[in-house]
């Protein structure tokens, strides 16, 4: 039996700012292999600047992404980020986290609206499967406001956690550790930070797949 993994998200779903297979997806997927025992394919449909929004609107309307979705026993999300950084450029020398809010507000409507379409597209399956949400970093740690959206993002996501879904919290092990982790850019993993990624996402395990 072989397996399904479909990833969908921005950047970090791509694996911008690492050499090509160093990124979360293509290394999550070898230690997916390894865990069940068997050849795991993958689609990345990752698109560079991709917004909660975005993201949204492919899986309402975009045959492929729906497609490659519905057929899928692993779904991996990457989102949220590039709304934090449009917030973060937007609200540059401002002090009332007026941008943050809306944009976390608008993040948590699209996230539900994104979790309800993969439901939907996956309600006829007669094979089990899982999803599994990458939560935020902050690539802003001198923004008190980023720091604040990013955890009250990720409190977000782990609301929808149940026995098909699980987050991966990479919040703690970024925090403090950008310059580590993190490209040349200070936005983007490096090969180690999604090395990071894949692990978290490899410990929440592969529930009734296996």
């Amino acid at each position: 039996m072989t397996f399904k993994y479909t990833a969908v998200g921005d950047s970090l779903t791509v694996g911008f700012g690492a050499l090509p297979g160093n990124g979360f997806v293509p290394v999550y997927r070898r230690l997916a292999e390894n865990h069940l025992r068997t050849f795991v394919a993958y689609d990345n449909l990752g698109v560079n600047g991709l917004t909660s929004q975005g993201l949204y609107d492919y899986l309402s309307s975009n045959y492929s992404f729906r497609q490659f979705v519905s057929q899928a026993d692993i779904i991996s999300i990457s989102i949220g980020g590039n709304d934090l950084i449009r917030a973060a450029k937007s609200s540059a020398g401002k002090l009332s986290g007026r941008d943050f809010n809306e944009a976390l507000s608008n993040c948590k409507t699209n996230f539900s609206r994104i979790i309800k379409t993969i439901y939907q597209l996956k309600k006829n399956s007669k094979r089990p499967y899982i999803i599994r949400v990458v939560g935020l970093y902050n690539p802003f740690p001198q923004i008190e406001e980023a720091s604040y959206y990013v955890q009250q993002y990720n409190q977000y996501l782990e609301s929808y956690v149940n026995s098909t879904l699980a987050v991966a919290n990479i919040y703690v092990s970024f925090r403090g550790r950008e310059r580590a982790l993190l490209s040349l850019d200070h936005v983007h993993p490096n090969g180690h930070g999604y090395r990071i990624i894949a692990e978290q996402l490899n410990r929440l395990g592969y529930g009734s797949l296996i």
